[in-house]
């Protein structure tokens, strides 16, 4: 039997057993997935299925039917266990042993842990799977005070949620800005004013030193300053570690991740890893990088399907993001390491603007605030490795999207 094993459900290993299909392929598909359910989506849970304007039945990216009808085999709530790289085997936690052609980790992430004194109190929680959200969404029901600890994307979103639910919410972030990781102080300035605006507070350079707690349950965070602050709720949102175990006991090359070439091929031939898990050197900064998003794992996912159906077709997607927050849209196309500036274009204060980032003179990310129209050209603009003169791009009058027609 053998064929593909994709160990695994998530965005990366849902869209390598799509697309294999899609290239032709015709060999058996296992999809091994650790939750007990079939693959579905991940951003909206931290904000249209918190707010119940979805359901778990619409995040899924295909039903039941498709994964029989495909054929696609799901062994679900079932964790790969061991990799023997002699035998083309793969162990099984139910203590199943499959056999693959070519085998796929798409292991993704999994959240970073506090680890402070207070960390195992009842009401500390993470924001990763539909069994966080479904748990996060019954504690706010009683929920009066939310304590957010870390301002990246996850727990920013979550904030707003909170706070359109009338919860008092307060945000806290070691570092000096918000986003601070992955935007300009600009962007950080922004949504701190916007957040407030909406009764949130940002309390930045807040190091949590320890969870306080009665009865078992939080009752607040004592902070790096001394202060106590209340909450009978938290969510803890700083970062993730890429799940490179398996990887690393099967001797596959990793640093920041599994290493793979521009196929998604690792250190040994027949497997694969792509998503949140893999690292690669990116043409688009000419390093390797680990890139955590929904277009990363699905592009890397199709580049590898193609190679494994005998088709070439190199991961080379301009990398790209976005982030809701109350009625504020952020889009990035392109990657900000590595430039050296940026222009400002359009009105800051007007709530729709977009910042254009330079490597010398030649454009390298858009990041675009309610400004849907530069982000799409942007995109366009770095898939065509074409660029705007900074003058140009700062010049809201000037059309980015004649340039296209070069």
């Amino acid at each position: 039997m053998a064929g593909v094993v994709i160990v695994g459900a998530g965005q990366a290993g849902y869209q390598c057993a799509e697309s294999l299909r899609l290239e032709g392929y015709e060999g058996e598909i296992t999809l091994v997935g650790d939750e007990p359910l079939i693959p579905y989506q991940r951003p909206p849970l931290s904000k249209d299925y918190l707010l119940g304007k979805t359901d778990a039945e619409r995040i899924q990216y295909r039903p039941m039917a498709f994964y029989e009808q495909s054929p696609i085999t799901l062994l679900l709530d079932i964790s790969a266990v061991a990799i023997n790289v002699d035998a083309n085997s793969l162990e099984l936690s139910n203590g199943q042993t499959l056999t693959y052609d070519a085998l796929i980790l798409a292991t993704g992430a999994r959240v970073r842990k506090l680890s402070i004194k207070g960390a195992d109190l009842d009401g500390l929680c993470y924001l990763r799977t539909l069994k966080d959200v479904d748990d996060i969404g019954d504690r706010l029901k009683s929920a009066r005070h939310v304590m957010v600890v870390g301002a990246g994307f996850i727990g920013l979103e979550f904030a707003a949620v909170a706070s359109k639910l009338g919860k008092s919410v307060q945000v806290l972030e070691a570092m000096d800005r918000v986003m601070a990781r992955v935007v300009e102080p600009e962007l950080s300035q922004f949504f701190t004013q916007l957040h407030q605006s909406h009764g949130v507070e940002i309390i930045s350079n807040a190091q949590a030193l320890e969870l306080m707690g009665e009865g078992g349950r939080v009752s607040g965070v004592k902070t790096a300053d001394g202060q106590l602050r209340q909450a009978d709720l938290m969510v803890a949102g700083i970062g993730v570690v890429p799940n490179l175990e398996l990887a690393e006991l099967a001797g596959l090359s990793c640093g920041n991740g599994i290493s793979v070439n521009e196929f998604g091929q690792t250190s040994i031939g027949n497997i694969f890893a792509c998503g949140d898990c893999a690292s690669y050197q990116h043409p688009f900064v000419a390093q390797a990088i680990r890139l955590e998003s929904v277009q990363n794992a699905g592009d890397q996912a199709r580049a590898v399907a193609a190679k494994i159906a005998g088709k070439d077709k190199p991961y080379d997607a301009v990398p790209w993001f976005w982030s809701d927050q109350y009625d504020v849209k952020l889009q990035m196309a392109g990657l900000t390491l590595g430039c050296d500036g940026h222009v400002v274009r359009g009105d800051i204060d007007s709530g729709s603007f977009s910042l254009l980032h330079f490597k010398g003179d030649r454009l390298r990310a858009v990041e675009a605030i309610n400004q849907p129209r530069d982000y799409i050209v942007g995109r366009k603009l770095l898939e065509r490795d074409l660029s705007p003169t900074k003058e140009q791009a700062m010049d809201s009058s000037f059309n980015l999207k004649s340039l296209l027609a070069k």
